[in-house]
C-alpha cells in the first residue's frame, strides 16, 4: 500500500464510494471545497490501484494548525493500518508546512474514532455546544 497527494480522480472515485463505504447518505461531507480549496495537504492510500483510503484534511488558514475534515477507509481494509498510514503522511506534511498543532472532531459515541485518535498519541476533550447550542463534540488535538 501506498499513500499520496489527492487527485480530481481520486476526489470523484471518493464521493462515488463514501455513501457505500460508510452505509448511508455522508458523500455531502466531501465538499468540493476539500478539493478545490483546501485540498493541497488531502491524501489518499491505494493497494496495487485501489483507492483504499483518504483523508481530507488541510492547513487552517488563520492558524499553525492542521485540521484532519473527513478519513474513510474502505470497508474491507479497516483494522489493516490504512488510517495510520494517512494520519502519518498528513502529520509530516503539516509539520513542513510549520504546523504546530493538529486537529478534528467526531460526534459523542463514535468509540471507534476515539479509539483510534487516542492509538495514534492524540488528545480527547468533550466540548459542550461546540457545533452550536446543545451540540457537543469530542475534540481531538495533537501537538506537534
Amino acid at each position: 500500500m501506498e499513500t499520496r497527494p489527492l487527485t480530481k480522480l481520486d476526489y470523484d472515485r471518493i464521493v462515488g464510494e463514501i455513501d457505500r463505504w460508510w452505509a448511508g447518505p455522508t458523500s455531502a461531507l466531501a465538499h468540493p471545497i476539500f478539493f478545490y480549496e483546501l485540498g493541497r495537504l488531502a491524501r489518499v492510500v491505494e493497494d496495487h490501484g485501489l483507492l483504499v483510503g483518504f483523508l481530507l484534511g488541510f492547513k487552517c488558514p488563520d492558524a499553525a494548525v492542521g485540521y484532519v475534515h473527513l478519513v474513510g477507509i474502505h470497508p474491507d481494509y479497516r483494522r489493516r493500518g490504512v488510517g495510520r498510514m494517512l494520519y502519518a503522511a498528513f502529520e509530516e506534511d503539516c509539520r513542513r508546512e510549520g504546523c504546530r498543532q493538529l486537529k478534528a472532531i467526531t460526534t459523542l459515541g463514535n468509540e471507534g474514532s476515539v479509539r483510534f485518535h487516542a492509538a495514534v498519541g492524540w488528545s480527547a476533550a468533550e466540548v459542550e455546544d461546540y457545533a452550536g447550542p446543545g451540540r457537543p463534540r469530542i475534540v481531538f488535538t495533537k501537538d506537534l
